[in-house]
């Protein structure tokens, strides 16, 4: 604390007001606001998005549409609950006298800001929750499907034995492919999914393995070997065009996840600075008009 001196001689001492800067009850009022707020217009969104979905071909919205009406929807509700939580903030709060007009602006949005953040903080954990819990859920079905897949293929042959069984088929293809598969057809069936599994870990199928391929299905469907050709070039296409799909469609999900990230950062600093601004705004309001106390002359 510094203290002057007067051209008097008198001593001029700095008034400190004994109250703190920072008033937690209308921060948590307006955090409490803007969470009740948040909460109602999320249930109202998703009650929204429901009627946009439906089960009947045809009558259901494209999952594009639904996921911008989403986005759309959730920036509205960050900035509606910012606005009124900050709002409530700065009018809740109690008059500060004797305290400059710039340092009460400065009091206001610092107010608003930390009701925002609380309020924030809270939701985030509440979807944070939520979301792992459809995460485990999601996850032990997926342990469950994987399970049961890993049972159906113990059958023929395991992921780490794969390599091996599909090179010891190569070196004991009969002569006479023909013959094999028509005299043993699981061991025929077989063969083939060892060979298709081991082309698409490598990324493709030698020239050899589509020529015994189309002697099996010759074989097995009564096929000419031209046609029996085309068959195998046809199925191996088709999954070409089925991992190409899911390449893109993998693609497409990181470049959504991550422009709904830079939206939803950029949502928050807005939400923040609407707070903020209604914070003020709503102090303002509240100092507009004085009390006055009168009190008699001596």
């Amino acid at each position: 604390m510094s203290v002057s001196m007067t051209g008097s001689g008198e001593i001029a001492t700095p008034v400190e007001s004994s109250k703190s800067a920072m008033t937690w009850g209308p921060i948590f009022g307006g955090a409490a606001a803007a969470i009740g707020v948040t909460l109602i217009l999320l249930l109202l969104g998703s009650g929204v998005g429901l009627t946009m979905v439906s089960p009947w071909s045809g009558q259901s919205s494209s999952l594009g549409t639904v996921g911008v009406t989403a986005a759309i929807w959730l920036v509205v509700v960050q900035w509606l609950s910012s606005g009124l939580g900050g709002y409530i903030t700065g009018r809740l709060r109690t008059k500060w006298a004797a305290v400059h007009t710039d340092e009460v602006f400065f009091r206001d949005t610092a107010h608003g800001f930390i009701s925002w953040a609380l309020a924030t903080i809270f939701v985030a954990g509440f979807l944070a929750s939520s979301l792992t819990s459809l995460a485990g859920a999601g996850a032990q079905a997926v342990g469950s499907a994987a399970a049961a897949a890993g049972t159906a293929a113990s059958s023929t042959a395991s992921a780490a034995d794969l390599p091996t069984a599909y090179f010891t088929d190569a070196l004991l293809r009969p002569e006479q492919a023909r013959t094999g598969a028509t005299s043993d057809d699981t061991a025929a069936t077989a063969e083939v999914s060892r060979i298709l599994l081991n082309g698409a870990a490598a990324g493709q199928i030698p020239d050899d393995d589509k020529a015994y391929l189309a002697t099996i299905v010759s074989a097995r469907t009564g096929l000419s070997e031209a046609d029996a050709r085309t068959r195998v070039d046809t199925v191996l296409k088709r999954i070409d065009d089925a991992k190409v799909a899911a390449q893109k469609a993998a693609d497409e999900a990181r470049k959504a996840a991550s422009t709904t990230a830079l939206l939803g950062a950029l949502s928050l600093l807005i939400g923040a600075f609407i707070a903020a601004a209604a914070a003020a705004f709503g102090g303002s309001q509240r100092d507009e008009e004085e009390d006055l106390l009168v009190t008699p002359r001596i």
